[in-house]
């Protein structure tokens, strides 16, 4: 099995298992998500805020696809959306060849059993008035798995052993664990109805260095164990060419390229995916030291207030009268290699 060094490896060439063939287990196109914010000056009218604009991808039984950009990018709307958290403006959901976009009530209910959710705060996601038990038990109750407190040890006996605690964890509290052990806690209890797609919300972020390896690490064998598939949100781009099979990059709410992980890492095509890998470190002194860092001038859209065309252009080397006035469509530019640029 190939692990992530416990202080990260930031030019890992290890690839994770392949995923799985056949039809996606999830399908996402056009999808986009507003919200209302508060209004501008007393007499004003609410203002829409775009948070995510036409957004499209699949991801295959097995597969992870991680999700990079930068904050207030969309990734965390894109993750509570497949998840039916909160409502699409427009676009399709598809979960095992279904559509879910406009699902509701019981139906819903059902579907969660299936699309679970690992938060990116392990402090702040586990009620601290609960013991372990409690915590894992409480979908398993709210699902009809479990009739009696009997039933609930032994299945959370057994979440425990695969994510790596013991088994008498479960009479313990939230306090007693590290940020690491409370991680898993949040994962077991994400496994608890036995999902086959998690999305995973900056699982490590909040973790120590020194942990966060052991995370990903885990992460990756209950896939090869479960034939998990995940949409792996991060911001860590050495953590996400270790876990992930495709990435995909999101600048303001848009999707600007979408491959293989090698693809991007080695090859990348749009000029927003340029920049953030120039910033990820190497760890030979004489080849760090020779590497010229991309910086673009310039702030990052408002989203309130997106401007025509693509939302890159105010920021882009690249950039002609065209990228101002259209916005460019994710296209095909090499086997499985998407990119949203008039340029490439």
């Amino acid at each position: 099995m190939t692990t992530l060094a416990l202080a990260g490896d930031p030019v890992s060439t290890a690839r994770p298992p392949d995923a799985g063939p056949g039809e996606p287990l999830l399908s996402v196109r056009g999808l986009s998500v507003g919200y209302q914010a508060g209004r501008s000056g007393f007499w004003g009218k609410p203002r829409l805020i775009s948070a995510l604009d036409d957004v499209s991808f699949d991801i295959r039984p097995g597969e992870t696809l991680g999700l990079v950009g930068e904050s207030g990018s969309g990734k965390t709307t894109t993750g509570r959306a497949v998840l039916r958290r909160i409502e699409a403006t427009s676009g399709r959901i598809v979960f095992k060849g279904r559509d879910i976009t406009h699902v509701r009530g019981e139906e819903l209910r059902q579907l969660r059993r299936h699309m679970q959710l690992v938060f990116q705060d392990p402090y702040a996601s586990l009620n601290p008035r609960m013991r372990v038990l409690d915590i894992v038990a409480e979908p398993l109750v709210a699902h009809n798995f479990v009739r009696t407190s009997e039933e609930a040890r032994d299945e959370i006996g057994e979440l425990l052993r695969l994510v790596g605690l013991p088994r008498d964890a479960h009479d313990r509290f939230p306090h007693a664990f590290s940020g690491g052990q409370r991680q898993r806690i949040g994962i077991a209890r994400a496994l608890a109805l036995k999902p086959e797609f998690i999305v995973a919300d900056e699982p490590v972020s909040a973790l120590d260095v020194s942990v966060r390896a052991q995370v990903v690490n885990l992460l990756q064998d209950l896939q090869q164990e479960l034939g998990l598939s995940y949409l792996f949100i991060a911001h860590d781009l050495s953590v996400v060419r270790h876990i992930s099979h495709r990435v995909a990059i999101l600048y303001s709410g848009r999707m600007v390229e979408l491959a293989d992980r090698n693809a991007i890492y080695e090859s990348p095509l749009h000029p927003y995916t340029e920049a953030l890998l120039s910033a990820v470190p190497v760890p030979h002194p004489k080849t760090q030291r020779a590497r010229k860092r991309i910086i673009y001038r310039g702030e990052v859209p408002d989203p309130a207030h997106w401007p025509a065309g693509c939302h890159f252009h105010g920021r882009c080397p690249l950039a002609t009268e065209r990228c101002s006035l259209q916005a460019p469509p994710l296209v095909e530019k090499a086997p499985d290699h998407w990119v949203a640029c008039w340029h490439r």
